[in-house]
Formats: C-alpha cells, sequence, structure tokens
C-alpha cells in the first residue's frame, strides 16, 4: 500500500495556523523572492545529522528496558552516547566543509546537530530551493506577519546526504501551538460540584487537589518532593517566573527561590506575551513545580518554527541536566514531515524529515534515562481540524472549508515518547440556562471519570440554541488514535485494544484541495498512554500575568492534554527521588505492568480504568483504548508498581 503525499508549489507555512485557537488563518499571500534588505541579510537553518549506528542505539534501546537483560536500566551519560552512537568529528567536518564550499558556515550546537549560517543565495544555491516572502494578513486578534520560506522542498548536496537527517529552518513561520484549552464561551458554568475528596471545587484545581485525587499524597507524607531531581520544560514562549512563584506560595508550598533556570535557544522567543503562547508556559511550570516542589526546572525556550522545535529538544537532550522532559506544543504529524523531504512509505518507519530527527533525539533521552512526556492534543480524533480551526464540511468553494479526518499530532505520535491524555472529573456540573444565570441551572452529572470529550455538552447546547460547532465543542477533547507516521512500537504488540488506521480517511483544506490521504489499515503507534483530568470544565487554576494589562490574574477552568503531561513530568520527579534513580522512558514500564495483569487488579492496583466517554470517535474502555489511553495512574500505588518492577522492595 502507497501513501499519496499532496504536493505543492508554495511552502507548506501557507498552511500553518497562528497562534490562536480555533481561528482558521487566511490564506497566505506570496509576496514573490526576497527583497532587497532580506536577500542580504545572513539567516541560520540547522541541520540535524543521522546517527551513524542507529540500528545499533535501537538495539540497546530494547535491551535496556527488557526486565532480566543485564544492560536493563543500565543508562548511557551524555559522553557515553556521544562516544558509541554520534557522528564522529570526521564525519561532522566532511558535512561542514561540504557547506562551506557554498559560502555557508557551519558550526556544532549539539553532538548531532549543526547551526549553518549563510546568505539567501547561497542557501539556494547549496539546497535547490527559491526562497519566497510570505504575508498572513492580521485576523482575529492575531497580527499581520510575514515570513521566510522556499517554494519547493530542499535538497541536500548528493555528497552529505547520508550523514543528514533533516534541514529546518528555511520556513520561519510559526508552526507549533500550545495545547491548553479553556472552557467554551458559549455555556456559562456555575458550580461544578466534586464526587471526590478534592479541597476545592472542579474548576478550580490547584496542583494539591491533584495529589489529593490522584492519590500523591503518600508519597509527600514520606518526605518525597522532588529533592535532588531537575523537570525540563520545552516550550516556545517565554513566561513571568514571578507568576509561578505566586503560585506556589499561594498554596503553602515551599520552593527554592532559584529553582528556576531560564535557557534560551537560538535566542529565544522574545519577551512574554499572550499572543505567542506563554500562558501555556506559566501552566507548564507552575503545574510540574507544584506536584514536585523541592525539584529544579529547567526551561528550554526558543520560537516555534521548525528549526527551533528541533533545536529545542537537542538542547535538552544533548544537556542530559534534566530527569524528564515535558512538551505542551504540538503540530499536526503529516504536517511535520513536510518542513523538507517527503515522508517516505510509512510501512518502513522511516522518515527524512524534521521528525526523523527529534525521533532520533527521543531514542537518545531514551538510552539517557530521560523520560519525556508531550500532550496528545485537545482535538480529539480530528487533530488535523483543531490545528487547522475548521471542522467541515469540505467545499471547494468556500474558503478554509475542510474535511474530517481521523488524525494525530506530533510529537505525541513519536514512539519514543509517553503520550498524555486527558479524562473528565465525576460530579454535578450546573449550568447557566439563560444570560442573567439565575435558577433553574441546567444539571449535567457525570458518574464516573470518563474521557474527555465534550459531546456530553451536546444536550446543553441545544438547549441553548446552539449545534456542536456553533457551541464550540465538536470535536473537542483527549487527543487520541493511530499514526500513521510511526508503526506500532514493540511495547504495544498484541495489546488488545490497540487499532489499525480507519479506512477512508483523508484531510482536504480550500484552496489547496487534497492535502493527505491517510493509508487504511495502518499499523501504528497507538495514543495517548496515560491521562489525567484533562476537561477545563472540571479544571485548574493558573495564575498568569497578561501582557495585555501586566497585571497578575487568576485564570479558573483551564484544561488541555498539556496540563497532564506536565503533571506527568512533575510525578516523575516524586518518583525518581523515591527510587534513587532516573525512571527512563515510562512506556515500556507502564505497557508492561498492564500486560502481566498487573495494572488494574488488587487493593493497590497502579492504574484506574476509564471505560466511560469517548473522544468523539474513540470509547474508554477497561484496558487499553486510544482516547484515554492505559486510564489514569494512582500514583503511590503506581510509585510501589515501578520499585517492584525494578526489582528492589517496597518502601
Amino acid at each position: 500500500m502507497t501513501r499519496t503525499i499532496f504536493r505543492f508549489s508554495s511552502s507548506l507555512a501557507v498552511l500553518c495556523l497562528a497562534l490562536s485557537a480555533n481561528a482558521a488563518v487566511p490564506n497566505a499571500i506570496d509576496r514573490g523572492p526576497l527583497d532587497a534588505r532580506s536577500a542580504t541579510t545572513p539567516f541560520s537553518v540547522t541541520v540535524a545529522l543521522a546517527l551513524p549506528k542507529l540500528n545499533d542505539a535501537e538495539k540497546l534501546q530494547q535491551s535496556i528496558y527488557t526486565p532480566g537483560d543485564p544492560q536493563f536500566h543500565q543508562f548511557l551519560t551524555a559522553d557515553q552516547f556521544v562516544a558509541r552512537f554520534a557522528p564522529t568529528d570526521a564525519d561532522i567536518a566532511k558535512v561542514v566543509a561540504a557547506l562551506g564550499k557554498y559560502r555557508l558556515n557551519a558550526e556544532k550546537t549539539t553532538a548531532t546537530t549543526l547551526r549553518v549560517t549563510g546568505l539567501p543565495a547561497d542557501f539556494e544555491g547549496a539546497f535547490s530551493v527559491i526562497l519566497h516572502t510570505y504575508e498572513v494578513p492580521a485576523h482575529d486578534s492575531v497580527a499581520g506577519y510575514t515570513y521566510r520560506a522556499p517554494t519547493s522542498h530542499p535538497t541536500v548536496p548528493a555528497e552529505i546526504s547520508a550523514a543528514v537527517a533533516a534541514v529546518v529552518g528555511f520556513d520561519n513561520s510559526p508552526a507549533a501551538q500550545p495545547l491548553y484549552k479553556l472552557a467554551p464561551p458559549t455555556v456559562q458554568e456555575t458550580r461544578s460540584t466534586a464526587s471526590s475528596t478534592t479541597t476545592d471545587p472542579p474548576g478550580l484545581l490547584t496542583v494539591t487537589d491533584f495529589a489529593e485525587y490522584y492519590n500523591v499524597d503518600p508519597l509527600y507524607k514520606r518526605g518525597l518532593t522532588g529533592a535532588g531531581r531537575t523537570i525540563g520544560i520545552l516550550t516556545f514562549a517565554a513566561f513571568t517566573p514571578s507568576d509561578a512563584f505566586a503560585y506556589w506560595a499561594s498554596l503553602g508550598l515551599t520552593v527554592n527561590p532559584t529553582r528556576i533556570q531560564i535557557v534560551n535557544v537560538n535566542g529565544g522567543p522574545g519577551a512574554p506575551s499572550d499572543a505567542s503562547g506563554s500562558f501555556e508556559t506559566t501552566l507548564d511550570v507552575e503545574q510540574s513545580g507544584g506536584i514536585a516542589p523541592g525539584a529544579n526546572i529547567i526551561v528550554y525556550q526558543g520560537s516555534s518554527f521548525f528549526g527551533d522545535i528541533v533545536d529545542v529538544f537537542a538542547a535538552a537532550i544533548d544537556a542530559n541536566k534534566a530527569d524528564s522532559l515535558g512538551i505542551s506544543w504540538g503540530v499536526w504529524e503529516w504536517l511535520f514531515n513536510l518542513e523538507n523531504y517527503p515522508v517516505s512509505d510509512p510501512f518502513t518507519g522511516r522518515t527524512v524529515a524534521a521528525s526523523q530527527a527529534i525521533h532520533e533525539l527521543l531514542l537518545r533521552a531514551s538510552l539517557q534515562g530521560q523520560s519525556v512526556y508531550a500532550a496528545s492534543g485537545d482535538g480529539g480524533a480530528y487533530q488535523a481540524n483543531a490545528y487547522f480551526g475548521c471542522d467541515g464540511p469540505y467545499s471547494p468553494s468556500v474558503a478554509g472549508s475542510c474535511s474530517l479526518a481521523l488524525t494525530t499530532l506530533y510529537p505525541a505520535s513519536d514512539s519514543f515518547i509517553t503520550a498524555a491524555g486527558g479524562t473528565t472529573l465525576p460530579g454535578l456540573q450546573e449550568y447557566c440556562e439563560n444570560a442573567a444565570c439565575t435558577p433553574p441551572y441546567y444539571d449535567i452529572d457525570i458518574q464516573h471519570e470518563r474521557v474527555w470529550g465534550w459531546d456530553y455538552l451536546d444536550g446543553l447546547c441545544k438547549f441553548l440554541g446552539y449545534t456542536p460547532i456553533s457551541c464550540g465543542i465538536f470535536g473537542v477533547g483527549s487527543g487520541g488514535g493511530v499514526s500513521v507516521s510511526f508503526i506500532e512500537p514493540l511495547y504495544q504488540f498484541g495489546i488488545f485494544g490497540t487499532q489499525f488506521s480507519q479506512p477512508h480517511q483523508a484531510f482536504y483544506l480550500q484552496p489547496y484541495g487534497l492535502l493527505d490521504a491517510l493509508p487504511a489499515f495502518y499499523p501504528g503507534r497507538n495514543l495517548p498512554d496515560v491521562s489525567f483530568n484533562a476537561d477545563p470544565d472540571t479544571g485548574y487554576l493558573v495564575y498568569y500575568t497578561s501582557s495585555a494589562t501586566n497585571e497578575l490574574s487568576v485564570t479558573s477552568e483551564v484544561g488541555g492534554t498539556s496540563v497532564v503531561d506536565q503533571q506527568l513530568n512533575g510525578v516523575t520527579a516524586l518518583l525518581a527521588q523515591a527510587l534513587n534513580r532516573r525512571i527512563g522512558f515510562l512506556n515500556p514500564t507502564l505497557y508492561g505492568l498492564a500486560r502481566n495483569g498487573l495494572g488494574y487488579f488488587g487493593p493497590n492496583a497502579p492504574l484506574n480504568a476509564i471505560p466511560y466517554g469517548d473522544n468523539w470517535f474513540y470509547y474508554g474502555s477497561y484496558g487499553y483504548n486510544p482516547a484515554a489511553g492505559w486510564g489514569t495512574m494512582n500514583v503511590a500505588n503506581f510509585a510501589e508498581a515501578l520499585r517492584g518492577s525494578f526489582g528492589g522492595g517496597p518502601f
């Protein structure tokens, strides 16, 4: 079976969303070749080098995560990885020399990446591209902007093509989107009452409530705070650190005032701003650092275009200082592969693109024992639709229209990352039936924790006179589904509940027509892997200083799977302190527990099944499902199970 790839003459970036959620972007206007000023201004791209012993590294990864193997959890140091698997100095020198023939200056930035700088004409000659300027008009609350992009895919010079995994950065438009979510503005929740023991009501939850609900408190009572461990956050917008300290102080958490270190990658993303996604970074720091108040935090931050995405991963993994990493941003899986080369046949499991470069970096993280978490997205089973802010139906004559297609986000779809899904907490939700918000109220009683999917609000929306689309609920929920870029990994083999890709899935977007005809019945990596509460209606508080007011305020009913990946980030610091070692890539252990029948049974079960709800296509179940993964953690029980699987006794 072959995969149809739509190839367009202008840049893929005309398809990318600006960072405003659910707002379709106007068509980018091709302003032609670079103007005189741009043509004489040097710029930089990232060349990601291929691992020369990739197969050997993958074999070692399997050994490191196979219980009973002599190399089980014998993680490599950064220096050991470089000595065994990175390109040699001689290999790098050949690439540098080859690029130098085109008057391009290449400098090594990490063990597997080069920063290449030169004039546009020299890049065009080296990589057989023509660079144009594109303009996106102002829309909604987003200011207009221009960007540089090639009119076709670059081609690596033949003499170094075998050594290069990706070339990213010709296109400097925004690509990654933050994955937090707020409650729909069309419906007003007046009160939510939890059927649990949380101190605060859902919608006003804090990390303290998270700890109560998911049984983290027993770890705190043992004195575990994440002390001696380091959390890493990968992000593409700056933040105001005092916001996080104000949040932690409001909860009475004792934290080190110097616990946050900021690493600006390629100069960083600029000043904090609402438009850039600073709210996301703030949320990330508050959640992960609040769950593990004793841990140090390193924030690796760059801009959101393709080149910086690779470089942010490379910086954090090459440094190897963080025990765990969390990323709360995403790009439609197929789109991410278009930054340079076309995708290869997906049945080979190989791509030559930015995603392959990050995949090899994630392999390195796994070998080094770094746990990496990514938000699976908030568009339910329809991530491409959420990415472009369109819900269908598609019409060639309707601007910005699109078809529905079951799709996933990258990097959550990568087989070397743990994808975070979302649930809705049980309890009574009461909504206003009139503008004055006076009784009676519209009651929705969630009997059990369920997969987060806002289809449970459909009755309320109909009562208020909305369709699911006009109400803003359609498709919103826990990201989940089947990757068509990454084949099913070994840890998912034979797992009941995993699925193949569905037939008849094609994504059309006006004015481009068919972008991608997805392969049917492809045995791809299923996601998510594990979940926590992510529904804004049962969500959290965030302290944030808006760039519009320069004042600190508190936002309630904040959710999205970006909350969950950072909660996992913080939980991992607690687990690592408990075991006095790194946890490493979580999936082999997570799936191993469930595969061996240790997941759901007994008084100390580490996992909670989520058999209720759906994400608009995939349903919850007892066992694995591509909506909530394995369900949620009972964190204290999971710590005990983890200790047992690693060969230790009880705490």
